[in-house]
């Protein structure tokens, strides 16, 4: 394992990142204990449940009630098309 202080990995972050997503094993030395990077999976459709710490139903519900929001805002013509430009 190539372990760093936070200092020099700071320096060049992108490639340390880029070396764990190879499968090296890179870790950084803080407070005394190393804090390794691996790459994790991330599963988008629990992610509601578990960042805002809500049951399904409650998520449900909470899309339902947004997306009539959006449909009453473009019935009174208060939205515009996404154009790609600010």
């Amino acid at each position: 394992m190539k372990t760093l202080s936070v200092t020099e990995g700071r320096q060049n972050l992108g490639a340390w990142l880029k070396r764990a997503l190879h499968g090296e094993d890179v870790g950084f030395m803080v407070d005394g204990r190393v804090v390794a990077l691996r790459p994790v999976g991330v599963h988008s459709e629990d992610y509601v449940l578990h960042e805002y710490g809500v049951s399904e139903k409650q998520a449900e519900r909470a899309f339902q009630s947004v997306k009539a929001e959006v449909r009453r805002a473009r019935a009174a013509g208060k939205t515009k098309p996404f154009t790609g430009k600010l």
